[in-house]
């Protein structure tokens, strides 16, 4: 599969930002990994991409998945899946609201057939009787998990870590799943410092996730990481008015979009680290951007009742 022809991993380059109100002494950058294509970009496409070789290795036709109604991962499987020769199935958590919201409608444009699965049923997405479920209904499909965590997704994001070409002292990322973070530590293979910023509420589960998908990868433990839990906003896709304005600010300044749901709280917290002192003067500092800029669509009718309510 010629993936070079569609996705530009050389477009994932580093750029010099600011951060609103900041006079720290530190260099901060971030990694464009949101340029590598405009709908399979950031950690969906590291995640994605062994994922992809695999099943055709396998010779499979049909991608199946799971999300949300609003997923990243769901979005960027549907476009994958038609730009690479996949029929793709997405398993949506919930009920069908019409109209389609964009992520969903978008997703259906490329191929994708939806399912809904009620919300009882798919808190029991990761059980074998389920995924035996899945198979009998849905045939010799090729099975992605939530989010595209996998081993082979920790292999895709181990490769971040190759393409940095400074020095640095630490790397941070958003947490979902956990995935992305699991593979930048297996890549930095017990060097610098990777921070992680969970976007769930209530996330410390995820230390334990990353470390076993970590020795399952490598069979390595490692102790040069940490995650920071109170940058969540309230739970996962709750904003308030602190983080918007800081987002929009953060545009102004450097001409980059960041998502309310993932880059946007990670570049918050960076912020907010800097401000109290964690990081020492003169660290440099690589905030990775893991895309999942469609997600600005879903979250655009809560935004603007957010900036109405709160305005004077």
């Amino acid at each position: 599969m010629n993936y070079e022809k569609f996705i530009d991993v050389n477009a994932a380059g580093l750029q010099k930002i600011e951060l609103p109100g900041s006079e720290i002494s530190a260099n901060i950058y971030i990694k464009r990994e949101d340029k590598f294509h405009p709908a399979i970009s950031g950690n969906k496409w590291r995640k994605l991409k062994y994922n992809l070789i695999e099943a055709k290795k396998q010779r499979k036709k049909i991608l199946l998945t799971f999300g949300g109604a609003y997923s990243n991962h769901i979005y960027a499987t549907a476009a994958a899946g038609k730009l690479f020769g996949f029929r793709t199935i997405g398993l949506i958590r919930g009920e069908e609201h019409l109209p389609l919201n964009p992520t969903l409608t978008f997703a259906k444009n490329n191929g994708m057939k939806i399912h809904y699965v009620s919300r009882s049923e798919y808190r029991r997405r990761y059980d074998s009787g389920f995924i035996e479920e899945v198979y009998e209904k849905f045939g010799d499909v090729y099975l992605i998990p939530e989010g595209g965590t996998n081993l082979l997704a920790l292999k895709g994001a181990a490769e971040i870590i190759e393409d940095i070409n400074i020095d640095f002292d630490y790397i941070c990322s958003a947490c979902g799943t956990g995935g992305t973070l699991a593979g930048i530590i297996a890549g930095l293979n017990g060097n610098k410092k990777a921070l992680g910023f969970p976007v769930l509420k209530g996330a410390s589960f995820l230390e334990k996730n990353i470390e076993n998908l970590i020795t399952d990868f490598n069979g390595k433990l490692f102790n040069n990481w940490q995650l920071f839990l109170d940058y969540h906003f309230g739970g996962y896709a709750k904003i308030n008015r602190d983080l918007i304005d800081f987002i929009f600010e953060f545009e102004k300044l450097n001409g980059i979009q960041l998502d309310p749901v993932y880059t946007g709280k990670m570049m918050y917290g960076i912020y907010d680290l800097l401000l109290n002192g964690y990081f020492k003067s003169g660290s440099t500092i690589i905030a990775i951007h893991t895309g999942g800029l469609q997600g600005i669509n879903g979250m655009k009718p809560k935004i603007e009742k957010l900036l109405n309510k709160s305005a004077p």
